[in-house]
């Protein structure tokens, strides 16, 4: 008989056997803070140390695995929190921002879980100059708050870049009992990205009605075209939204920060934005211009600018200052936010440091 020995066994056992998929998980995020300046509201001028100005501070976990064939299974858990005061910026969803597990492939990508949508999705990477943040945000005059912005149980699927043409879908379940309507949310967008030039356009549409109690409001849907292009000595921005329905335009500050007879949230309106950024001393100037055109009898209309300086020290750490304004029309209530707040009046500054890791 043929003697074996243990380690040619053990040797041909664990050859026979698939090899174990690849897999990483890393650390990330952004600690962001700034000195806020809020100017023109009725409880009277503001001087603060803010979380995320520029970029919400956050924390995150995200993780791959290979699962051979040219699939791979992976997740992201984002929290935000403050770093003035080391807290959650959720006391009751510890991973606010997202928190996702999907399958990528070739033939795009599956996601389920929180996600942020794709008009939000299309505001940050395509529209605004200041990226959704700075006191120059977009935010100033866009709708993107509450569910414009972030989902729950949400499925979505991105295709992959086919010669510069890429796409997504998403559908969040309202997921309450009696009504598979009630709640629910779908977004998409469409765009083309090549060379100098990119443009997208981006839809949500969003049932209002609620089963308990029984309300039915009708839908609330956003339109979004944004493009920009890249001229090499300065890239330009243009982007114009369309809103209509009950709570498509939601107000930042829905406190009534200028006093008097509270603003009313615009239920069919239309905004511009023209913006600019331009590589200077190293760093980068932005700039946009933005006007918001409410059509109903409120015609609470609204034009705001802003300007904004970011100054990189190092790869991962930049300091900045930025500058807004708005002017608001009959009684209209629109604040000069920032990226992690709504604001408080119609101007507001922001002197910042950034370092992302």
């Amino acid at each position: 008989m043929k003697k074996i020995s243990i380690a040619a066994a053990m040797t041909a056992l664990f050859a026979a056997q698939p090899a174990w998929a690849q897999s990483s998980v890393t650390v990330y995020g952004v600690a962001d803070i700034g000195v806020v300046g809020e100017r023109g509201g009725s409880d009277g001028n503001v001087t603060k140390l803010t979380s995320g100005p520029a970029a919400a501070s956050r924390i995150g976990f995200k993780g791959t695995e290979d699962l051979g064939g040219g699939v791979s299974a992976f997740f992201i858990l984002e929290a935000g929190y403050s770093l003035d005061s080391g807290a959650f910026a959720s006391s009751s969803m510890p991973f606010n921002r997202q928190s996702l597990v999907g399958l990528k492939s070739g033939a795009g990508s599956l996601t389920l879980g929180r996600q942020t949508t794709p008009y939000h999705n299309t505001l940050v990477a395509v529209a605004d100059p200041f990226g959704t943040g700075y006191a120059g945000t977009i935010k100033n005059a866009f709708p993107d708050w509450g569910t414009n912005a972030r989902t729950n149980n949400t499925v979505m699927y991105a295709s992959p870049d086919y010669h510069g043409w890429s796409g997504d879908i998403a559908y969040s379940a309202g997921e309450q009992a009696g009504d598979s309507q009630a709640g629910r949310q779908l977004g998409a967008s469409f765009g083309y990205s090549r060379g100098p030039l990119t443009v997208r356009f981006a839809y949500s549409n969003r049932n209002n009605d609620s089963v308990a109690p029984a309300v039915q409001r009708g839908p609330a849907i956003n339109r979004l075209l944004a493009a920009n292009y890249d001229a090499g000595f300065a890239r330009f921005y243009a982007a114009v939204g369309v809103d209509q329905g009950f709570n498509s335009a939601p107000l930042g500050n829905t406190a009534n920060p200028f006093g008097g007879v509270a603003p009313t949230a615009s239920t069919d309106g239309r905004e511009g934005l023209l913006g600019v950024t331009v590589p200077l001393a190293r760093g980068l100037l932005m700039a946009s211009l933005m006007h918001k055109d409410d059509r109903t009898a409120y015609n609470q209309d609204a034009n705001t600018w802003g300007i904004g300086y970011a100054y990189p020290l190092s790869k991962r750490t930049s300091v900045y200052a930025a500058y807004g304004s708005i002017d608001n029309r009959n009684g209209a209530g629109y604040t000069v936010a920032n990226n992690s707040e709504a604001g408080s009046g119609d101007r507001a500054y922001n002197l910042g440091l950034r370092h992302s890791f």
